[in-house]
């Protein structure tokens, strides 16, 4: 044999795992008290051992180094949620690499600390460089007799445990954990469920159960919706939405925070986010603060407790109900109603349903031979629209409605082209505009005039105003104001702009106008399409997003997939082109962090040190932005915060976790980019 130690899976005799010890001289294997399992090689060295590689589990003797970690035990083929880990600030219980549910607490803030090891006489001890105890904890059996044997193990349930064997009656006890409160672990009870307890102990059910009806038994941590269906996609319910109310529940929270916390009432709360299409549920503390927390994130799990201080409410679809009449017995028979001269009260009754049914239908026939003749007419003699009244319109700042023959005349016949279906035209000889021809949409008169007065009642200083509009049944035009400088691609690729501040400006710019369109208007407002293709700049180098909108209001075929909705595709959109300010390319990012930076010193040897500080800083949030899981991306307004410099950042997790690829467009007529608006 080569010195491997193997482990096959049958029957197909396929290697599942295998040390990495070939050609090494493997001479014997041996299994020593302590439970390490090692290889040995020539003049009895060790080649390879297992207290080197931890997997769930601490054997009495073994350490754990600041580079390694415990990992819950999974059911599935994936790998868990919950790891037990070495940060700079003590030990951690760690859900997804990024939510903290449990922590040491050490004394002092300066100390750097470096391994943790299990004792065998149950004491778990974190030493710092110095090997120096600086936190310690004991098993409750400590120092008995009768107990032989002891390991700590972080359970699937995500809880840390120290077990201990006690000889006299052959069972493991737990002599300590580290959450006492099985409901305070992150996500303990899965997607869409919530953790409580009855008269046995914790128990799981789901947000919009009644009851909690699991017995005794948690489900694995790491089982999906563990039980409880996916809720409704609020975007296709039938009727309104409706907020469903959880006493004495809270909702987790997520880190980088999906959360907003505001002060309001209970019912202020309630009424927000029932009218805010990107809240999902929310909390209110009745501790006396005052603090509504909107979640933002269709990851949603909590726990409840009669000793929870809080109400919760999640956003469903209503269903109407049938209602009995107050005071109505459920159980009685209904009895005929008897009307005197019955038999000349049906005649009258098909006499007036008769004289109604005829009414009914002439009406109709006239109002079937009105709209044929007002359609005549219209066809025969199109309505025109005053340039003198869309002047006026224009100047008070209101969306110009114009005929597809009048824009044919203010681009001169489309003879000036900036980009794929888009050009330059002077509306009124006096501003100049650019039209962006739409024609490919299909949508009825209604669906798109209210589509683009939603759009035109934005006001941002980074977003292009949209002037006016055209509709015909075969044509759609946009009207934007003209910015002279073309788009943020040519501008940053063409001369490698080496001014990093300049930069930072681009994307905090970039960031306001996605954060104005989600959050600030009246209805969240997707993007759809954001690229620095779509990013403009104009004469102050000031940049103006463009295009938001489209794909979401005007392209109904430009729907996202199902695992994320389009303020979050947003996000993912928004890191990839913050990516591409850093790196300045369009190269996709398959690197972890350091090496991205390794690659940014190497490259852009310009920058100093405070550049290369904020470098990591727009990296470390553009790559949480574009986390293959969308609960884990920040909200823009985070975003928007990290690029200030007013709210630190996490490392993100390692670079398996990003979504890459999956970046396929939707391109129709007049999907095409601005390339330059020419001055003048």
């Amino acid at each position: 044999m080569d010195g491997r130690l193997i482990l096959f899976e049958n029957p197909s005799n396929s290697i599942i795992w295998s040390t990495d010890t070939s050609n090494l001289q493997v001479e014997s294997i041996n299994l020593l008290n302590n439970g390490n399992l090692v290889l040995i090689g020539s003049q009895n060295k060790v080649v390879w051992q297992s207290f080197d590689r931890p997997t769930n589990t601490l054997l009495p003797g073994q350490t754990l180094n600041y580079t390694q970690n415990l990992r819950a035990p999974s059911t599935k083929s994936v790998t868990s949620y919950y790891t037990f880990v070495i940060d700079p600030e003590g030990l951690a219980l760690m859900w997804e690499n990024n939510v903290s549910y449990w922590k040491t607490h050490l004394s002092s803030s300066s100390v750097s600390v470096k391994e943790v090891s299990f004792n065998p006489n149950g004491v778990l001890e974190l030493y710092d460089d110095t090997k120096k105890i600086v936190w310690s904890i004991t098993s409750k059996d400590f120092g008995e007799k009768s107990v032989t044997l002891r390991h700590l193990r972080i359970d699937q349930d995500g809880n840390l445990r120290i077990y201990s064997w006690d000889d006299s009656v052959h069972i493991w006890r737990v002599g300590w954990q580290a959450v006492d409160d099985q409901c305070n672990v992150f996500g303990s009870c899965g997607l869409y469920s919530v953790c409580g307890y009855n008269s046995t102990g914790p128990v799981c059910g789901c947000l919009y159960s009644d009851s909690l009806d699991r017995g005794n038994e948690l489900p694995s941590p790491d089982s999906g919706n563990s039980g409880c269906k996916k809720m409704v996609d609020l975007g296709n319910c039938k009727a309104h939405t409706s907020m469903l109310a959880m006493k004495q529940t809270v909702l987790y929270g997520l880190y980088p925070p999906h959360d907003v916390d505001m002060m309001l009432n209970e019912e202020d709360c309630k009424e927000y986010c029932s009218k805010d299409a990107t809240c999902f549920a929310m909390t209110s503390k009745n501790d006396g603060s005052g603090l509504c927390t909107l979640k933002r994130t269709v990851f949603i799990s909590g726990s409840t407790s009669p000793s929870i201080p809080s109400t919760s409410f999640l956003k469903v679809c209503l269903v109407p109900q049938a209602v009995a009449a107050k005071g109505a017995n459920p159980n009685s028979t209904p009895k005929a109603v008897s009307f005197p001269y019955q038999g000349n009260y049906r005649k009258i009754i098909s006499a007036v349903a008769f004289v109604v049914l005829v009414t009914v239908l002439v009406i109709l026939v006239l109002e079937m031979f009105i709209v044929l003749v007002v359609y005549q007419k219209r066809r025969n003699n199109p309505q025109k629209v005053s340039l003198k009244g869309a002047k006026t319109n224009l100047q008070n700042n209101a969306l110009v409605r114009l005929s597809y023959k009048e824009i044919h005349e203010i681009t001169s016949g489309f003879s000036d082209q900036l980009g794929f279906f888009v050009f330059k035209g002077l509306l009124f000889e006096e501003t100049v505009v650019v039209a962006k021809v739409l024609d490919a949409i299909v949508l009825s008169e209604k669906e798109f005039v209210k589509a683009v007065s939603i759009l035109g009642g934005t006001h941002h200083r980074n977003l292009v105003p949209l002037k006016g509009f055209c509709f015909e049944p075969k044509h759609k035009v946009l009207i934007y104001e003209c910015i002279p400088n073309g788009s943020v691609d040519k501008w940053l690729f063409d001369r490698k702009e080496k001014n990093w501040q300049k930069r930072v400006d681009i994307a905090i710019g970039v960031t306001r106008a996605l954060a104005y369109l989600h959050t600030e208007c009246l209805l969240c407002i997707p993007h759809g399409n954001l690229k620095l293709e779509n990013v403009l700049i104009d004469e102050n180098l000031i940049p103006k997003v463009t295009d938001f909108g489209i794909k979401s209001f005007l392209q109904s075929e430009a729907s996202c997939s199902s695992n994320e909705s389009q303020p979050e595709r947003d996000i993912y959109m928004l890191g990839k082109l913050l990516t591409e300010i850093v790196l300045l390319s369009r190269e996709t990012v398959k690197d972890n962090l350091d090496q991205v930076m390794e690659k940014v010193v190497e490259e852009q040897k310009y920058l100093d040190d405070d550049d290369l500080r904020g470098v990591e800083r727009v990296m470390r949030i553009a790559l949480w932005c574009m986390q293959n899981q969308p609960f884990l991306r920040p909200s823009v307004g985070e975003v928007m915060k990290v690029l200030e410099g007013t709210l630190s950042v996490d490392r993100p997790p390692s670079s398996f976790a990003y979504r890459n690829g999956d970046d396929t467009e939707i391109t129709v007529a007049g999907s095409g980019e601005i390339e330059e608006c020419p001055k003048g």
